[in-house]
């Protein structure tokens, strides 16, 4: 991914400012992160030029991963270097991920029908907030009936493979199926982004993420802290599509494992949507609640760490060679392939566990269809509508 922009030089500090910014005021999901990211650092800034951000987002939104963080770490690397990209992680992430940990940390001592209410809403309105996560990835990654055929046959998988196997056996039969119909066309080269990454490091990156989403899963036995990493790390991997696929990939790997309640899951998940910054930050939460130890801190930071690791080293390694890649019109169908099974992923998550982890009974059901509309009819920002849920939680509860 070489070209002809040569991107300004700046400091890691002015990286770091900036970035802190965004993760302080960042609402609104991944897209809405990339429209940010453009306001304040293409627009206002100047870091860079359209093409060359619109070349650095193709990039991400290709990949498996978190897109927006991806894209943050990129612009930070391409302004100061490898510490510039440190920099962006660290302040875009931090605000976000200390609050989950705050409320993880505050979530057991909630008792009495006000906290118990207001953690039954944040679980409700995370039924709401998949459903529009669903409708809109359907729209835009399901297009066609072969497409939306792709997404039900991934339910169909689930429904007799459920967990971790399942997921991946979905997304690679997907992938395949999206090679069969060959609708990819390819994407001229365009030469914009300038990135200090060599061939040789790219590719020992690559070589790093391969082996350790190899042999992480043979260590995991011989500790629990490498157990806590291995299922981060595979969540990470397995990403695409967007933040809200990351949810069943956790479920599997937390839930189903017993290491999170999922009464516990879905109310971090709720308090997730009303926290500006990446939504993997969501991990932070699952880390300080996991049962086992390591918990706390501890948990959150190595949880923290391993989701977003995969994404960063996928990044890296593709960089050098981005451009002959995304030429190949059959690298494009398989991705449609197996972007279209994702939205049947997230749908079989929208079931179980989060609409019957959530709705009990027809008020929790209304609740629910409330917040629902607020976001797609009223277009009502996510982070007001988490906190209007969590207020009618409390709400059906006191009346009982």
């Amino acid at each position: 991914m070489t070209g002809a922009t040569e991107p300004a030089k700046g400091t890691a500090a002015e990286v770091f400012v900036a970035f802190l910014k965004l993760g302080l005021t960042s609402f609104g999901g991944p897209i809405a992160h990339l429209g940010y990211f453009r306001d304040e650092l293409v627009t206002r800034r100047r870091w860079l030029d359209d093409r060359a951000y619109a070349d650095l987002v193709a990039l991400c939104q290709f990949l498996p991963g978190p897109a927006s963080s991806q894209v943050g770490f990129a612009l930070g690397m391409m302004r100061a270097g490898w510490i510039g990209a440190l920099a962006a992680f660290v302040a875009f992430t931090l605000p976000s991920a200390l609050i989950l940990l705050a409320f993880a940390l505050g979530a057991a001592s909630i008792a009495g029908p006000v906290g118990t209410g207001a953690l039954n809403g944040l679980k409700i309105v995370a039924v709401a907030i998949i459903a529009q996560a669903i409708w809109g990835m359907a729209k835009n990654l399901c297009p066609d009936p072969e497409r939306a055929t792709i997404a039900v046959g991934a339910v169909a998988v689930l429904a007799f493979v459920p967990g971790a196997f399942g997921m991946v056996g979905a997304i690679v039969l997907g992938g395949l199926a999206g090679l069969a119909l060959g609708r990819g066309s390819g994407t001229p080269v365009s030469g914009d982004v300038t990135m200090p990454v060599s061939r040789g490091v790219a590719i020992g990156a690559l070589v790093t993420f391969l082996a350790a989403l190899v042999l992480l899963p043979l260590l995991a036995g011989q500790s629990q802290a490498l157990a806590v990493i291995d299922s981060f790390y595979r969540a990470g991997a397995l990403v695409f599509g967007g933040g809200h696929v990351v949810l069943p990939l956790l479920e599997a790997e937390v839930v189903q494992t017993g290491w999170v309640t999922p009464d516990s899951f879905l109310a971090g998940y709720g308090a997730a949507q009303a926290v500006p910054g990446p939504l993997f930050t969501f991990a932070a939460y699952l880390g300080a609640v996991l049962g086992p130890t390591p918990n706390g801190m501890a948990g959150a930071a190595l949880a923290l760490g391993a989701i977003f690791l995969p994404g960063f080293l996928l990044l890296v390694g593709l960089m050098p060679f981005w451009d002959r890649f995304r030429a190949m019109a059959r690298a494009q169908s398989l991705m449609q392939g197996a972007n279209a099974a994702v939205v049947g992923i997230l749908g079989a998550a929208l079931y179980s566990p989060v609409f019957t982890g959530a709705i009990m009974d027809m008020r929790d059901f209304t609740l629910a269809l409330i917040c629902f509309v607020a976001l797609m009819a009223w277009k009502a920002p996510p982070w007001l509508v988490v906190m209007a849920a969590a207020i009618g939680g409390v709400a059906l509860a006191l009346i009982g």
